[in-house]
């Protein structure tokens, strides 16, 4: 029973994904010390349990991830205790910004049809 209740990886990418997914889903959460300590949780089973697994399945390049998305993430707990919004996210373990992600302005068309002034022509 206590067994099921925790996440259990196949393998360092899967646990790496999962990591990721929580990161970005408590970045934007206030600040506080349980917070902190989860994410320093986080980042110490990052440097050493998911680093270790990678070189053991032979990912050096997933070892150079672990490690960096761990930076990022220490990064992102010394930014918001000094009281900073952190802007961005992790993607492919990896910290995008917001202002790297693409924007799209819309074009509008017009087709002399009722309602439907941005319609898409493909």
């Amino acid at each position: 029973m206590s067994e099921d209740r925790y996440y259990q990886p196949k393998d360092s990418k899967d646990a790496m994904r999962y990591i990721e997914r929580l990161f970005n889903r408590y970045k934007d959460a206030p600040i506080t010390q349980e917070l902190v300590d989860y994410n320093h949780n986080l980042t110490a089973a990052l440097r050493s349990d998911i680093a270790q697994a990678a070189l053991t399945e032979n990912a050096p390049q997933r070892h150079d991830a672990a490690i960096n998305m761990a930076d990022e993430m220490d990064k992102w707990a010394r930014t918001r205790a000094a009281g900073q919004p952190f802007h961005g996210q992790l993607k492919h373990f990896k910290f995008v910004g917001e202002a790297s992600t693409p924007r799209f302005k819309a074009h509008t068309v017009k087709n002399h049809q009722r309602g439907n002034l941005r319609a898409s022509r493909h």
